[in-house]
């Protein structure tokens, strides 16, 4: 987790500056929200809403654009400090508090029960243990408080990223990290990083669901998708709708899934 901190601490300048994040049409009122997401969590007005693994805020922030009085936690103290900046900039410092934390750190840094705990989106890839993930995630809600998840499918994330034709190269169920040793991260657009290395751990859905359930949360819906909010892989093409295709490929296997619990 170290070395993959190191390794977010420098990517957090490339990606507010990139084209992927369009910070600047976020300043002008844009939200990084998904359609999808906001419907699927609903209204969020005057609701208290935690953002674990916030990055540098945007999704964050767009919470707070809709209404929501909201905190992001990071253990980026590049993205914590860019988030703060960034609610300053557009005016929704006073909707917004940003802690810089580790999730497993989180009980000792924060204090307070929220509406809505949120995360997603390339999240769950960077921790290793979900029961204490879940636990924290429990411990952070109110009774009958909702938790929301959008994230890339496993299913989606087995198989080769840098061939035409699909091939895996990981399994399913696995009990080690996956290192990998990349110069550019998805959104750098050319800037080379220092820190090369990450870690990252594939987490089966019946993992997550479980870690879930186990610390007290009710599944109230599941969703799986056969497309996803980011470019995978590179035969992969973004429709109309926003969202990255397989076109020759469409439905063949889950790329993106969803989860709305409650805290019973």
């Amino acid at each position: 987790m170290e070395t993959n901190r190191k390794r977010w601490d420098e990517s957090v300048a490339p990606h507010f500056r990139s084209r992927d994040y369009d910070v600047a049409g976020f300043r002008k009122g844009r939200l990084s929200l998904h359609k999808l997401e906001t419907e699927q969590l609903g209204p969020v007005l005057d609701k208290s809403l935690l953002h674990v693994q916030c990055h540098f805020g945007m999704d964050t922030l767009s919470w707070a654009r809709l209404g929501a009085r909201v905190t992001g936690l990071d253990y980026s103290p590049e993205a914590i400090d860019t988030a703060r900046r960034l609610a300053a900039e557009t005016g929704l410092a006073s909707r917004a508090k940003f802690v810089e934390s580790n999730v497993y750190d989180a009980p000792r840094r924060l204090r307070g029960k929220f509406d809505i705990v949120y995360t997603g989106k390339g999240a769950l890839c960077w921790l290793p243990d979900l029961r204490s993930w879940g636990k924290i995630v429990s411990r952070f809600l109110k009774p009958g408080g909702r938790f929301y998840l959008l994230e890339s499918h496993p299913f989606g994330d087995l198989y080769e990223d840098d061939l035409p034709e699909w091939r895996q190269k990981y399994a399913y169920f696995r009990d080690r990290p996956i290192r990998d040793e990349y110069d550019e991260s998805y959104a750098t657009e050319g800037t080379k990083l220092r820190n090369k290395v990450s870690y990252g751990w594939l987490h089966p859905v019946s993992d997550v669901l479980g870690s879930l359930i186990d610390a007290g949360l009710a599944v109230e819906e599941l969703r799986e998708f056969p497309f996803t909010y980011w470019k995978m892989l590179p035969k992969m093409r973004l429709g109309r709708d926003g969202w990255w295709h397989l076109p020759k490929d469409e439905g063949r296997v889950p790329l993106m899934w969803s989860v709305l619990a409650r805290r019973e």
